[in-house]
């Protein structure tokens, strides 16, 4: 429901969405444990839709986006999400919080003045009507934030949201409070299911909606494949990219003509049914069955829910999607990244999401066209050039079982740096010690040095050791990063692959050559 209000709809939408949508992701999709509904990620550019084009010209871009995810699962151009650069990603993720938190403080603190959709002219409406306050509204939503935030500390099994939603309609309910409800704003939620409809699509809207349309098909691919990917990591499972797409279009198909919004993979929905034990499909369609049963019994009660509380859930949802900490790690990468994330970012928050994807997608490129044609070097061959060479060649040393060497070669760039996922897909194959030599390594970014982040973590979750090696001078000082060097050991960071070795033998000594007995079965994998 909340959902529904921000994107500029009504919040039976929100439901529809989750009912329909939910259901056709969990049925036909490649994630065993996916959950799919509206999320915050679209709630920015369906406003901006709705405002513009009305409610038809919504249901016209979520149709198109679907089309265009069938299109991408059946052709495997799916995978193309995986060049969007992670500065990128993080600045429209950033902005798009920023935009839902700054859409909800007119609920949070009660204020009736009209509030303009571009983000600086509702901020000044904002901060003149700041007197206007209401002390019913503001101390609701304060206490239903208190809620959402402390619950995860009593347990972990109810969500606090639901519990500030149940306590927050019962104090408007029996303290009689005076404060806007979805019953006084909206007039209530239809009892019932959703009723079919064809929309009224109008010609003359296609062409200007392709572009909002082949954003939308990004947003729920990117959110999708990163929430699958998150289901996999908990469950140790393996989804399809291509079927999830699949049924990620024909979900985005399907809820217009039930007067949906856009849908993709909750993240958030999806980590929560792992966590409840969740372990089919059957599980997200019984959570959208629910939901068709709270439709059709239950949807009188929610008129009594108050915009304040679910104004405190949209600021919840808005920092948990906001990322915030991956700003301090892109902060202290190049300038370059830098600039490519605050451009994404400031664009997202003062003009458009399309646009804000748009340009910063050029600048990733034409920097990726930069950092290329840095990785052409011409130099003489000396005899301190040779006599260094002698440490990194792997041709006269001697690798021990409890040993994986692997290696990157060329660039590790956005774009390429899901070979390193794909390459290790099977831990168990890797010996207890596993040094990534960089030697050939020729550049690194942002999306590369996450994708090293991941890898090291995933060794260190199995109990392995991770070991990095012969990094040259550009990619050397984004390894240098200091929250990298805290997730994988100064110490483990080595000059050369001899060192490497070295350092292998001490962990090894420091298990007490457990890494012998593990190996055994290796063999011959360990190089």
């Amino acid at each position: 429901m909340a959902f529904g209000i921000a994107s500029g709809v009504t919040p039976q939408a929100g439901l529809y969405t989750a009912a329909v949508a939910g259901f056709l992701i969990s049925a036909l999709g490649g994630s065993r444990t996916q959950i799919g509904g509206p999320t915050g990620a679209f709630v920015v550019i369906v406003a901006g839709i709705v405002a513009k084009f009305g409610l038809d010209g919504l249901y016209l871009v979520t149709l198109m986006a679907g089309v265009l995810l069938v299109i991408m699962g059946l052709t495997g151009f799916g995978t193309a999400v995986k060049f969007i650069p992670r500065p990128v990603t993080i600045g429209f993720t950033n902005g798009i919080a920023l935009l839902i938190a700054s859409t909800q403080i007119k609920d949070f603190l009660g204020l009736r003045a009209q509030i303009p959709s571009e983000f600086i002219p509702r901020m000044r409406v904002l901060f003149a009507n700041l007197g206007d306050s209401e002390w019913e509204t503001v101390g609701l939503a304060t206490a239903s934030l208190a809620v959402i935030l402390l619950m995860p500390r009593l347990t972990k099994r109810v969500p606090g949201s639901i519990v500030a939603m149940l306590l927050g309609t019962m104090a408007v309910e029996f303290l009689q409070l005076h404060v806007a409800t979805i019953g006084s704003a909206f007039g209530g939620i239809p009892t019932g299911l959703p009723h079919f409809a064809f929309p009224d699509f109008h010609a003359e809207h296609i062409l200007p909606l392709i572009s909002p349309a082949f954003t939308v098909a990004l947003l729920a691919a990117v959110e999708s494949l990163l929430s699958a990917v998150v289901a996999d990591g908990m469950t140790g499972d393996r989804h399809n990219s291509s079927v999830e797409l699949v049924a990620q279009g024909v979900a985005n198909m399907v809820c217009p003509l039930f007067g949906g919004i856009p849908a993709t993979g909750a993240i958030a929905r999806t980590a929560t049914n792992i966590r409840s034990g969740g372990k089919t499909p059957v599980a997200g369609i019984v959570h959208a069955l629910t939901l068709v049963l709270i439709l059709v019994v239950a949807a009188p009660l929610a008129r009594f829910v108050p915009l304040a509380t679910l104004a405190a859930v949209l600021f919840v949802v808005a920092y948990n999607m906001s990322e915030w900490r991956e700003v301090a790690v892109i902060l202290r990468l190049a300038k370059t990244d830098i600039a490519v994330w605050a451009v994404t970012f400031l664009l997202t928050v003062v003009a458009d999401l399309t646009v804000a994807v748009e340009v910063g997608m050029g600048l990733a490129s034409l920097l990726y066209i930069y950092r290329i044609s840095q990785t052409t070097t011409v130099a003489p061959v000396t005899a301190d050039y040779l006599l260094e060479g002698q440490r990194h060649i792997l041709q006269d040393k001697q690798v021990p079982p409890y040993v994986t060497i692997l290696r990157i070669h060329g660039p590790f760039l956005f774009g390429a740096t899901e070979q390193l996922a794909e390459a290790t897909t099977n831990l168990n194959a890797l010996a207890p010690v596993v040094i990534l030599r960089l030697r050939n390594m020729t550049a690194l970014d942002a999306t590369g040095l996450h994708a090293i982040e991941q890898f090291a973590g995933r060794l260190r979750k199995s109990g392995r050791t991770l070991l990095l090696c012969g990094a040259r001078e550009q990619p050397a000082k984004l390894l240098q990063e200091e929250d990298f060097e805290e997730l994988v050991g100064r110490e483990n960071i080595l000059p050369h692959v001899a060192a490497a070795l070295d350092r292998a033998k001490q962990v090894n000594a420091d298990f007490g050559g457990v890494g012998r007995e593990i190996a055994k079965d290796l063999g011959s994998k360990s190089l």
